[in-house]
């Protein structure tokens, strides 16, 4: 046993954190908010940009897009490469691609030149969560750590309340540009906080990266949501389209066959034997889908449409991120009594009849009593929905494998927003005005209520504590 791992116990029992698990916590937390931080802030920005380089919703989707596809197939390699390389190496190196990528975002020229850097920050991106969580989990013991993935968590959530007021007020009062920039701050925090934490780095010889099965999967991503975004544009007859998508299908097929046979795969299929970690997952794809979808339509189109500035655009879901801040560690414990299934079913089936809400919005724009009753109901939703989703998944796999099951329910999450953003403007039909707004309503409600049938019909609540068997459970049960 390592003394950092010994000190670690010491301080565990004693209640008191060691000065170098104070350094962990914060190098985790400030390299986490960097990612959190940039996707609430881009939703905001999106408007602007258009506006100033051009290509109307084609570019704001691949603004999106491009940071998803890079960030959802790289997140699932990220854990082997840390175990190969080291946390804090990789950690180290995420933070200043992100921060590098974030600079060019600001500086970009073209539509072109930023889609491509946010698929730079996006791959940046993918190592910042589960190294930070890793650095956690490997310095912290007990109940320590679970009290410190408490803390990780309430800190980095604050970034959905922090983010749109930045990105909007510097939106408004100076350039969209700077909302990139931003990122730099809590960067160069944490590059700090890595250099003076005197901590070493650990890592496993024998550990295999598997990196053709990465660029299968982000090649198959990219053509196919290459295909979905320009379709519109192009018609499905034109060899630019169906080409890419057939070609991105297949690489994407054999992404699949190749995690079938590899000896370190990136996406463990034999996980989804085990019921709930499926079904949940596929819960958390409609539901995430759903929630990007919302997201996006709901702050563009109060910018667009409506006539708000970013600032108030931005803070328009804000009753929606608190009431998830305030209710959610209640919920999971009330989930961890009750069983996961009654509240992953009522949430998003409330979250549906939230979006549904949104049909009240007309042309005489009034946010108190044509949004804002939605953004409660889908806040109460959204509240009785993620601690309990996250507890049902990672409850349904064996303690030893919960690194890659909750990497491989991140990728889910991003993969479903990334193709929902991909489909955008055949939902919309072409433009987000009012009825493209109600159309992207009715979609994000079918795809909740989508969510909560699942889980009813999917998902099994565990056997009470005192009657527990093992945690991994028996694949098909």
């Amino acid at each position: 046993m390592t003394d950092d791992r010994a000190a670690a116990e010491t301080a565990a029992r004693s209640g008191r954190a060691t000065t170098t698990q104070r350094f962990v916590l914060w190098i985790a937390i400030l390299g986490s908010f960097v990612a959190f931080l940039d996707g609430t802030i881009v939703n905001v920005a999106l408007p602007a940009i258009s506006d100033e380089l051009g290509g109307g919703i084609t570019t704001q989707q691949w603004v999106v897009d491009a940071y998803l596809i890079t960030l959802g197939a790289l997140i699932l390699v990220a854990g082997s490469v840390s175990d190969a390389y080291g946390r804090v190496l990789v950690l180290r190196i995420g933070l200043i691609g992100f921060g590098i990528a974030s600079i060019a975002i600001a500086a970009a020229p073209t539509a072109e030149f930023l889609i491509v850097a946010r698929g730079v920050q996006g791959a940046a991106g993918a190592f910042l969560v589960p190294s930070s969580l890793a650095l956690i989990t490997s310095n912290f013991t007990g109940a320590a750590q679970s009290r410190a993935i408490g803390i990780w968590t309430a800190m980095t959530t604050s970034a959905m309340i922090v983010g749109p007021l930045i990105g909007g007020v510097l939106v408004d009062l100076a350039s969209w540009r700077l909302a990139f920039l931003i990122n730099v701050l809590p960067i160069g925090a944490t590059l700090v906080l890595l250099a003076r934490g005197g901590f070493r780095d650990t890592r496993h010889p024998g550990a295999s990266i598997d990196w053709l099965g990465a660029a299968l999967c982000t090649l198959g991503l990219g053509g196919m949501v290459y295909a979905l975004i320009e379709q519109p544009n192009l018609g499905w007859a034109s060899p630019a389209i169906w080409l890419p998508l057939v070609v991105g299908a297949a690489l994407f097929a054999a992404f699949l066959l190749r995690q079938r046979s590899v000896r370190s795969p990136i996406l463990p299929l034999d996980l989804f034997r085990v019921r709930n970690f499926w079904t949940g997952n596929v819960a958390t794809a409609f539901i995430y889908a759903a929630l990007a979808l919302n997201g996006l339509v709901v702050v563009v189109y109060l910018q667009e449409g409506a006539g708000l500035p970013a600032t108030l655009a931005g803070l328009a879901s804000l009753p929606m991120t608190v009431l998830m801040i305030v209710f959610s560690s209640r919920v999971g414990t009330l989930a961890g009594v009750w069983g996961p299934r009654l509240f992953m079913t009522v949430g998003p089936l409330l979250m549906g009849g939230g979006a549904l809400l949104l049909l009240t919005v007309g042309t005489d724009f009034a946010y108190w009593w044509q949004v804002l009753p939605s953004m409660i109901v889908m806040g109460a939703g959204l509240a009785l929905t993620v601690a309990p989703l996250t507890s049902a998944i990672l409850g349904a796999i064996s303690t030893e494998r919960s690194g890659i099951a909750s990497a491989v329910n991140n990728a889910v999450a991003r993969v479903a927003g990334l193709v929902a953003i991909a489909l955008l403007a055949t939902i919309v039909g072409g433009e987000l005005d009012l009825d493209g707004f109600h159309r992207a309503a009715i979609v994000t409600a079918a795809l909740m209520i989508a969510g909560g049938i699942t889980s009813f019909l999917g998902i099994r609540n565990p056997p009470r504590p005192a009657h527990a068997g093992p945690t991994d459970a028996t694949p098909g049960s």
